[in-house]
């Protein structure tokens, strides 16, 4: 071996790049211009196509001009301002959860709520498809986690059966982001209960779709307000603004306060993105139409997409169209930019190996031209395919 100070500090780092290069895995930022680039955006999550509608920016603008551009510190120092407070109250009352706490991104959430209420000695067990922040927070918890197979209560059943931990957490996504699956929340929150667990739901894919009035998949099956179940969302996807939030039970939310890493030491949420997501709230409570507009919508893609020839799946407002290996992804998602469509390309890590895929927003905005010209747009991407 030689001497290890004459190695190029950055030469492992060229080979991991030749490697995702030949992989068909390799990212670039492609920042967006001001006012669009002219294609139909359904890569995003702005589900009901409220980030730019003219009341959340007023609210932003109003906060901005109120409070300041940051909130100077973090929330227990100068960074909570009577928004915040408005806002935790309006989602816990729009939810139905006894409290809620606000953070600067849903990643921040998750990342709270997993690793504040397990550690050491404590076993999580946690959905295989769950987003990278849940995983992430399983890896920072310093439990015992296990992994269990996608949807698959009776995994998670033996998991808590088995254990030595007095405590015990479930942790899942309620719809899962890359395909839209649901969880099978009410199964998952009877095994909990029944071993003693809580029930950690990412309702992040369902705040502001799922249910009657958007108020989630854990509401919809009457389960919000129940003392074992803590939820977190986020307020970058259905409402149109930035940030996260944890919510549940007092004695839940006073402890993330006191034993939270991600709240205690992270600045406050801006101000603007508080102003935007209470404004939100107010637009999903006066108009709960909106909900149903985008999951009809996101059935709709599908549809199209199936009778085209390809594989689709939906659930929520996402539909993915599942192609297989990288590159077919990568040349189908230049396809539909080609017909003025932009989408999402979904490959490994985010989806296993072979399930490459396009990601649909079924944005509740979306007008029947513009659902006909994705439907063009799919049919070209099957053509290509079978060609």
């Amino acid at each position: 071996m030689g001497d290890l100070r004459t190695v190029d500090p950055l030469e492992r780092l060229r080979v991991l790049a030749r490697d995702r290069a030949a992989a068909g895995l390799e990212r670039a930022l492609r920042p967006r211009p001001a006012g669009g680039d002219g294609l139909l955006d359904l890569a995003g999550n702005d589900y009901l196509g409220l980030s730019r509608h003219p009341a959340v920016v007023g609210g932003a603008v109003r906060a901005a001009l109120e409070w300041g551009a940051g909130s100077t510190g973090s929330r227990l120092v100068t960074g909570s301002t009577g928004l915040h407070a408005a806002l935790e109250s309006a989602l816990a009352e729009f939810v139905g959860t006894p409290g809620a706490l606000v953070f600067s991104s849903g990643y921040c959430a998750n990342l709270a709520a997993v690793v504040a209420l397990s550690g050491p000695g404590t076993l999580v067990v946690s959905d295989a498809a769950n987003h990278a922040s849940i995983v992430d927070a399983c890896r920072l918890s310093r439990a015992r986690v296990v992994v269990a197979p996608h949807r698959d209560v009776a995994a998670v059943d033996a998991a808590l059966a088995g254990r030595t931990e007095e405590v015990a957490l479930v942790v899942s996504d309620s719809v899962f982001s890359t395909d839209g699956a649901y969880a099978p929340v009410a199964d998952l929150h009877a095994t909990a209960r029944r071993h003693g667990a809580l029930l950690v739901l990412d309702e992040a894919h369902a705040l502001g779709v799922v249910g009657t009035r958007g108020t989630g998949a854990a509401a919809a099956a009457g389960l919000a307000g129940e003392p074992d179940v803590v939820l977190t969302v986020t307020l970058s996807k259905a409402l149109g603004a930035q940030g996260g939030a944890v919510l549940g039970a007092p004695e839940v939310i006073a402890h993330l306060v006191n034993a939270a890493r991600s709240f205690i030491f992270d600045t406050g949420l801006a101000p603007t993105c508080a102003g935007a997501a209470l404004s939100a709230l107010g637009i999903l409570t006066d108009d709960p139409t909106l909900p149903a507009t985008a999951r009809r919508i996101t059935a709709a893609i599908a549809d199209r997409a199936t009778r085209a020839g390809l594989r689709a799946t939906a659930g929520g407002a996402v539909c993915a169209v599942v192609l297989g290996e990288p590159d077919q992804a990568v040349r189908a998602a230049a396809v539909c930019a080609e017909h003025g469509v932009r989408v999402g390309c979904f490959r490994p890590p985010s989806v296993p190996v072979g399930r490459s895929c396009l990601r649909l927003t079924g944005r509740a905005d979306l007008t029947a031209d513009q659902l006909a010209q994705v439907e063009v747009a799919l049919k070209a991407v099957a053509a290509r395919t079978r060609g």
